[in-house]
């Protein structure tokens, strides 16, 4: 008997767990569209001209890897929070910000959970379906975990009246998770008069949004893709956000991130960050450097932000490109469902409506591997991918 004698073997993740299964397969023909990564033509992890840029650039001024502050460093900080709400945003001018560098996205959410419940918040509702990490880390936060309505599967839309009645009945002080765009894993976003509608009634019923904004410009522009968080500001909510570089910088081994809180006054925000900073230091201390100096780098330099800017919008129409080409490329197929909503859904994912047996099928027949809720990852789709998965997916819908 040791100590591991009884501990059970973890399942493996729904999601990650996919590269493993599909490198494993020996068929030269094949796609992984499970993991969130963002491909370019030829299947790979672009590495974007602005982020080489601005490496060369710290590079050729190399510095020591010191210990950051707590709560990241300044500058990036400062990036971050005008990144998020724009430069002349009244949060901004006025000192009602407070932006922290976390590890990714995924650290904010587990730094925004952990301060939350810290300050007596009990309760935190999900869009029902959300990412799967976000009961796994706001749960483990000592959150208890509800959900809303959000995807109504017969009408292939939002289930809008289901969500605002769910979000009128949750008691004053819930925390609402609501992804800002490119909903994960549906791709179905709010329209900007449904985003005024929902933030009215988080507003009556006093609830705490916390925004996930993992994808900012994937869906139209990272200023117009900021509405919901700019709006939540604006209107003076104790909001949350938690922003994530991984993917519109590329930059997914890095772990950079940010979480950036509302507050009413400048005092009240000297508060909050001292009392965020003691949730990150009982976590890991501190966070990483170059990631951080490669986003402060781009953000700081009006060519970097407009080459980037300019990046971030040829991933957009490529996405838009890949569900375009699927969408006609399932008709020409023969399938006679409507397929419209693939090029209605926003951003990296699709949520195809396959059943779960049907995406065994996808794999196990095809190689086309997709998480079994049914999500695609669009940005996976390549030309020479495409045939393959639309051949796939036409043969298993009938």
């Amino acid at each position: 008997m040791t100590l591991f004698t009884d501990l059970a073997l973890a399942p493996a993740d729904p999601i990650l767990g996919m590269t493993d299964l599909f490198l494993a397969d020996p068929r030269a023909q094949k796609a992984n569209l499970g993991v969130g990564v963002y491909q370019d033509e030829s299947g790979k992890l672009p590495l974007m001209q602005s982020v080489r840029q601005a490496s060369d650039i710290l590079a050729a001024d190399p510095k020591p890897y010191n210990y950051l502050p707590i709560d990241g460093d300044a500058a990036y900080d400062a990036a971050v929070v005008k990144q998020v709400l724009g430069a002349d945003h009244p949060a901004v001018t006025g000192g009602l910000a407070v932006s922290v560098q976390t590890l990714g996205g995924s650290g904010a959410l587990k730094v925004g959970g952990d301060f939350l419940h810290g300050i007596g918040a009990t309760t935190v509702l999900l869009s029902d379906p959300s990412w799967d990490n976000h009961a796994a880390i706001l749960g483990g936060a000592g959150l208890k975990v509800g959900y809303y309505r959000y995807y109504d599967a017969a009408n292939r839309c939002v289930d809008f009246g289901g969500m605002l009645d769910d979000l009128r009945a949750a008691e004053p002080g819930t925390v609402v998770v609501l992804h800002g765009c490119c909903h994960n894993p549906t791709g179905y976003d709010l329209t900007r008069d449904q985003w005024d509608q929902v933030l009215d009634v988080v507003e009556d019923k006093r609830l705490v949004p916390f925004i996930d904004m993992a994808y900012q410009g994937l869906a139209e522009s990272p200023e117009k893709d900021a509405y919901a968080i700019r709006e939540a500001a604006r209107r003076g909510l104790p909001a949350f956000c938690a922003n994530s570089f991984s993917k519109v910088f590329g930059l997914y081994g890095e772990r950079v991130g940010g979480l950036t809180l509302i507050t009413a006054s400048p005092d009240e925000a000297k508060r909050v960050r001292s009392q965020v900073k003691l949730r990150v230091r009982a976590n890991y201390s501190s966070p990483p450097t170059h990631g951080a100096a490669i986003v402060h780098t781009i953000l700081e330099s009006a060519e970097l932000t407009s080459l980037w800017t300019d990046e971030v919008a040829t991933m957009r129409d490529r996405i838009k490109a890949m569900r375009a080409g699927l969408a006609d490329g399932l008709r020409a197929a023969g399938v006679s469902a409507d397929v419209s909503y693939i090029t209605t859904q926003r951003g990296m994912f699709s949520y195809s409506g396959l059943t779960r047996d049907q995406m065994l099928r996808l794999r196990e027949e095809f190689g086309v591997y997709g998480v079994e809720n049914g999500r695609l990852c669009m940005a996976a789709l390549n030309h020479a991918n495409l045939p393959l998965v639309i051949n796939a997916i036409a043969t298993v819908m009938g």
